[in-house]
C-alpha cells in the first residue's frame, strides 16, 4: 500500500522556484490547478470539441464527436501511429507515427481548429512525444533507439540528442514541479530513468522488479511522489521523485497501463488493460481503478461491462467522462467519471494514446495531454 498523501501538506506560501521560461506553480499543493475544469486557455478558444484516436494496425486517425459519441471523420496518417500529442503552446496536435521497426517514423500535424491533418515531418522512431516545461523544445522519445531526441517544437527540426542506454523501451514521462528533471519509464528493461532536463544528462536508473515492465507515470498534486504503472505488476510503484528510490505499490488491476489525474486534481484514474501481454486477447478482464491522492488507497474500480482492454487517452475538459482506447478491442470507452458507466464507440483496429481536445491548462508537456 502506498504511503497517505495530503494535497494541502505542501506550504501554498513556499513559492516554487522553476527553470527559466517554465511558467510559475501558481498552487505547490497542487500541480494540476491550472488544468481544471473550466479554466481553458485563450489558445483553444477556436478548437472543435474532438476526440481523436489513432489506430496503431491501420494506420488511421478516427476523430470522435464527443457531443454526440459519434464518428465524424477519419484519415490515414504514417506508419503505426502510437499517440495524438498536443504542443506545449497548444496550437498543434501532433500524431507520432513510429513506424515499428523501419527507418520511417514521422509526425502528422493536426489543426484542432478544422480537426484536420497537414504534411508529416520525417523524424526518427517518434513513440511518444513530451516538450520541454519551458516550451523550447519537443522531446521526441525515440524508444527502439533508446535516445530522447530534442527538436524545434514548430519544425521538429533536430537540436540535440541524449542517449538514454540503460533504458530499453523508454516510452512515458512526466516532469518535477519545477521543470528539473523527467522520470521515464524503461518498459523492457524493468525499471526507470532520470534525467536532469538543464543540463541534459543521466542522473540514474532505477529498477522497479524483475520481469516488470513499466507504463505511463504520473507526478503526484505536491509533485513529491510518482505513480507508476506496471502491466506486469497489476499495480503502481509509488516513488520518491528527490530521491528516486521505490518507496510504496499499490495493487490495482490485470495490466495497469495508463494514469489520468481527474480535473479537480484529488483522484487518479488508473487503467488496467486486462492482459500481461503485450499482444492481448479481447474481452479480457479490463477495469479502471480510480485512486484517491490524499490518501493513497483505491476508492472504486468500475470493470469494463463484458470485458474489455483499457490503455491509453484522457479526460474530457469538463471532467465528466475518462476517454480511453480499448486496444485489443477495437474500441473506445467512454466512462462516467460519477458512475462508472461505460459508452462503446467502434474505430480502426488497435487504437492507442487517444486525446481529447480541448483541454484546459495553460500548457501541455505532451503524451496525451499532461496539463499545467
Amino acid at each position: 500500500m502506498g504511503p497517505a498523501l495530503d494535497p494541502v501538506a505542501a506550504e501554498p506560501d513556499q513559492p516554487i522556484k522553476t527553470i527559466p521560461g517554465m511558467p510559475a506553480v501558481i498552487n505547490p499543493a497542487n500541480l494540476y490547478s491550472e488544468a481544471t475544469a473550466g479554466k481553458l486557455s485563450p489558445a483553444v478558444a477556436g478548437a472543435l470539441p474532438r476526440v481523436y484516436v489513432p489506430n496503431v494496425k491501420s494506420n488511421d486517425v478516427y476523430v470522435i464527436d464527443p457531443a454526440t459519441f459519434k464518428v465524424v471523420s477519419r484519415f490515414k496518417v504514417g506508419a503505426n501511429p502510437q499517440h495524438v500529442v498536443p504542443s506545449w503552446d497548444l496550437k498543434t496536435l501532433w500524431v507520432a507515427n513510429n513506424a515499428e521497426g523501419t527507418p520511417n517514423g514521422s509526425l502528422t500535424p493536426i489543426d484542432p481548429d478544422t480537426g484536420k491533418p497537414g504534411a508529416a515531418v520525417k523524424v526518427d522512431d517518434p513513440y511518444n512525444m513530451y516538450f520541454t516545461p519551458d516550451g523550447k523544445s519537443a522531446v521526441v522519445v525515440a524508444e527502439a533507439l533508446k535516445r530522447l531526441d530534442f527538436r524545434d517544437p514548430h519544425t521538429m527540426a533536430l537540436q540535440f540528442s541524449l542517449a538514454t542506454p540503460g533504458c530499453a523501451g523508454i516510452n512515458h514521462a512526466d516532469y518535477s514541479i519545477d521543470g528539473r528533471y523527467a522520470i521515464f519509464t524503461c518498459e523492457f528493461d524493468g525499471g526507470l530513468v532520470k534525467i536532469d532536463m538543464v543540463k541534459h544528462e543521466v542522473l540514474g536508473y532505477l529498477k522497479l522488479a524483475k520481469g516488470g515492465m513499466p507504463q505511463d507515470i504520473r507526478s503526484s498534486p505536491d509533485g513529491k511522489i510518482f505513480y507508476v504503472a506496471d502491466m506486469m505488476a497489476d499495480g503502481v510503484y509509488v516513488i520518491d521523485g528527490a530521491s528516486f528510490k521505490k518507496v510504496g505499490f499499490i495493487k490495482t488491476g490485470v495490466g495497469t497501463h495508463g494514469l489520468y489525474p481527474s480535473r479537480d486534481g484529488t483522484k487518479l484514474y488508473i487503467t488496467n488493460r486486462g492482459s500481461n501481454k503485450i499482444h492481448g486477447r479481447p474481452k479480457g478482464p479490463g477495469s479502471i481503478s480510480v485512486l484517491d491522492f490524499a490518501t493513497g488507497k483505491v476508492v472504486a474500480t468500475w470493470p469494463i461491462p463484458g470485458g474489455g482492454s483499457p490503455d491509453m487517452g484522457n479526460v474530457s475538459a469538463d471532467g465528466k467522462y475518462l476517454w480511453i482506447s480499448g486496444r485489443f478491442d477495437n474500441v473506445v470507452y467512454a466512462i462516467n467519471t460519477t458512475s462508472g458507466a461505460v459508452k462503446i464507440i467502434r474505430v480502426g483496429t488497435e487504437p492507442h494514446g487517444l486525446t481529447v481536445w480541448p483541454q484546459p491548462g495553460r500548457y501541455s508537456l505532451g503524451h496525451t495531454g499532461n496539463m499545467r
